[in-house]
């Protein structure tokens, strides 16, 4: 007991100096949260400790411009608090598998190599917007960072690549249980719409289509939904919010301020 309360101690005590350490500016924090609303919270404890992560987070990660790009405060702020909102009641730890962070300016293509079932091996480009591999550096696209939250879409990069992190730390259990059966009528849907002749764009829901490719990326997608705009993901898919709630420890849709509405 005593040794555990040292350990406790210690603890505390390091994260102290790395939050000084890493300190954010009063009027960096409150530029980031004008300019990405879904993170304010209404109660003032839960805002004090999401920038205390924030700063936890930026002591602990090393962030990499490429292409070209010139990384700012307010750039790795927004990527860092934006990461860690989905951990803010499960703890930093869930993040431990990896360090690096690459941020990209635009896009970036990758050469992609499939085998069909005859074995005939079928190489493309796929534009990625970010990409999370386990155990390895999360890539992000700060044009598509910049984007989230923009015209009331669900859209959000760094919800979705961290989302697929805690699904790697979790064994795939994140989706493989609560959510499978909620992944299975989405596709049903989206199928559906296919088969009427329609695209994507057609699809109207607040999940993004792409979340039908697999129970992985539905997973991420629903993830975005869940934190950007969950008033209207608890209204259109009453029986996956409570899921995401479980899972998270978050009550979004009432913990967030509602949008405003456009006069």
């Amino acid at each position: 007991m005593v040794v555990t309360r040292w350990w406790r101690g210690l603890q505390a005590r390091r994260e102290e100096a790395a939050v000084a350490r890493r300190a954010i500016p009063d009027d960096l924090w409150k530029r980031t949260l004008v300019r990405y609303p879904f993170l304010l919270r209404r109660d003032p404890a839960d805002g004090a400790e999401l920038r205390r992560l924030t700063s936890l987070f930026l002591d602990r990660k090393e962030f990499t411009a490429a292409g070209g790009l010139r990384l700012t405060d307010a750039m790795v702020v927004a990527i860092a608090a934006q990461a860690v909102l989905p951990v803010l009641r499960l703890g930093l730890a869930r993040y431990d598998g990896f360090v690096g962070i690459v941020v990209h300016p635009d896009q970036v293509n990758a050469r992609r190599a499939v085998a069909d079932e005859q074995g005939v091996v079928h190489e493309y480009d796929e534009a990625l917007a970010g990409e999370a591999v386990d155990g390895g550096p999360v890539m992000l696209s700060w044009r598509d960072v910049r984007s989230a939250g923009r015209d009331g879409l669900a859209y959000n990069v760094v919800i979705h690549e961290f989302a697929h992190v805690l699904d790697f730390a979790s064994g795939g259990l994140a989706w493989q249980a609560a959510l499978h059966d909620e992944y299975e009528r989405f596709r049903a849907r989206v199928d559906a719409c296919h088969d009427v002749d329609t695209t994507d764009a057609d699809f109207d829901d607040v999940i993004d289509p792409y979340g039908a490719v697999a129970p992985q990326e539905f997973f991420a997608v629903a993830s975005e939904a869940f934190f950007v705009c969950p008033q209207r993901l608890q209204a259109e898919h009453a029986a996956l919010y409570p899921q995401l709630a479980a899972f998270y420890r978050q009550d979004p849709a009432a913990e967030t301020p509602a949008p405003r509405r456009r006069g």
